[in-house]
């Protein structure tokens, strides 16, 4: 019995239970900024010089994590691809979807290539799509199929921009668009190489000038 105006001692908080480890890849995980990380060492050195390791020190993700998210190195370089892809068409769907003089807008979409082609921490990147054509593409089957698609939705894109300069009289009537439109793409593969060589911008606008100049006539 405890006596009276005796004061209960009183009982020591018991310690907050520990939170559980978590397994797996961080909570700040975020697959589009990792598959960004990924596509950016792809883009700097190619399929097989990208080792996991590199991979998984650049995405902050160890290896289980990358298998987990994307699959195995191909399959990691198939969505950086993609996403490239995307990208790109991001950059440039306001200039193909919306009229203007032709010359005007082979212009700017030559200007934003650049950009893209040139960008880069450690020095111009070029195109990837070529840069695959050139590597992966041409000993798997699927990745060349993606590439070759890619050449022919540019090729579509560039010729729906000439038929319609044909339509407003901006071409002569003899001008095929098909034609000009597989012209307009070589010149995008040209400045893109020159580029990932470390052509100057200067150098590869006034490429670019010249090719708008002959394709227009």
């Amino acid at each position: 019995m405890v006596q009276k105006g005796k004061k209960l001692p009183l009982r020591a908080k018991s310690a907050a239970p520990a939170a559980p480890k978590r397994r797996g890849r961080p909570r700040a995980y975020q697959p589009e900024i990792a598959l960004g990380k990924a596509l950016d060492l792809f883009r700097k050195g190619g399929f097989a010089a990208t080792s996991l390791d590199d991979l998984s020190a650049a995405t902050g993700m160890n290896r289980p994590s990358l298998y987990g998210a994307f699959g195995d190195k191909r399959e990691l370089y198939i969505k950086a691809y993609r996403r490239y892809r995307a990208d790109a068409a991001a950059a440039m769907i306001d200039i193909f979807k919306h009229p203007q003089p032709i010359r005007e807008r082979l212009q700017r979409i030559y200007a934003v290539a650049l950009d893209i082609y040139l960008s880069g921490d450690a020095g111009p990147r070029g195109c990837f799509t070529v840069m695959t054509a050139a590597s992966e593409a041409v000993s798997d089957p699927y990745i060349r199929a993606m590439v070759l698609e890619g050449f022919s939705e540019l090729d579509r894109a560039f010729a729906a921009c000439f038929r319609l300069a044909k339509e407003n009289g901006e071409l002569p009537a003899s001008a095929d668009p098909v034609v000009l439109a597989q012209l307009a793409s070589a010149t995008i593969h040209t400045i893109a190489i020159r580029a990932r060589a470390g052509a100057r911008r200067a150098e590869l606008s006034e490429i670019a000038r010249k090719a708008v100049t002959i394709i227009c006539g």
